[in-house]
């Protein structure tokens, strides 16, 4: 028995022994200003949504916190010199009293640690959502719940869509071009686990231009893609905002101004 315990010992010791704290001397950058600007206009007068604007800065790979911007100018100029300031309520979030008219240029500036940011979009029209088709026989295991979302693409033309569903039980993305659908029917897609019957899903529509859907379906093709500490991580992702400033301190994010549409489905 005493042969038994010295034999433990030895082992226990071995093994803590081994253990060594690594330090990772990880590259560090200086922070990015990261802009979300979406301004996003409802036709439906029954839907309330107050343009905002939200800033922040980048963080280190292993922080977790979001590093808000408070201190920022942030105003919204037409092509006519209407100027509409967007102030700041809480967390980076800057609000503003602002509709936007089609087929006008507006302007966003930003002006930040003495650097002043600049980008220039339209309003882009969009069109309603009108059905829900409903699956429960999808997925690997045959069991999910698959659900199909339809619109009518506008014939002759040229159109980007930025597509939501939300849900408590998981949120979906994605960018549409009616590059191969022109004039037909589109669809959302929505699979998400857990989603079962009476669950109710958010359905949105949002016009955008090109230069945003080729930035948004991009950014969610790498959102999509597996990665962890020790990958290489895909590449950044420039968004249509430039620093007139200082070009080579470019920010993160995207500036668009989007008709939108929603759609409420409960799961059968």
């Amino acid at each position: 028995m005493k042969l038994l315990r010295h034999i433990f010992l030895l082992v226990l010791i071995s093994l803590t022994s081994c253990e060594e704290e690594i330090d990772l001397d990880l590259n560090t950058a200086d922070p990015k200003l990261v802009v979300e600007a979406s301004i996003n206009y409802y036709p439906d007068p029954n839907v309330t949504d107050f343009p905002k604007i939200k800033l922040s800065l980048t963080a280190p790979y292993f922080d977790t916190n979001i590093l808000p911007v408070s201190t920022a100018e942030v105003t919204i100029t037409d092509e006519q010199g209407n100027s509409y300031p967007f102030i700041h309520s809480e967390n980076g979030l800057y609000f503003g009293d602002f509709e936007p008219q089609p087929n006008t240029d507006y302007t966003l500036e930003i002006i930040y640690e003495n650097e002043l940011y600049t980008a220039t979009n339209q309003l882009v029209s969009a069109v309603p959502l009108e059905f829900v088709e409903q699956r429960n026989d999808a997925g690997f295991s045959g069991e999910d719940i698959e659900l199909k979302v339809f619109f009518s693409d506008p014939a002759g033309e040229d159109n980007f869509y930025f597509f939501e569903g939300k849900s408590e039980k998981g949120n979906i993305y994605d960018a549409l071009t009616d590059e191969f659908f022109d004039g037909n029917l589109i669809f959302g897609y929505y699979l998400v686990e857990d989603i079962e019957p009476n669950d109710v899903v958010t359905f949105n529509l949002y016009g955008i231009n090109e230069q945003n859907y080729n930035y948004l379906f991009t950014l969610i093709q790498q959102g999509d893609a597996p990665a962890g500490p020790f990958e290489t991580q895909p590449a950044t992702v420039r968004g249509n905002i430039t620093n007139q400033t200082n070009p080579d301190n470019f920010p993160l994010g995207y500036f668009r101004i989007s008709e939108a549409f929603s759609f409420y489905y409960t799961v059968q």
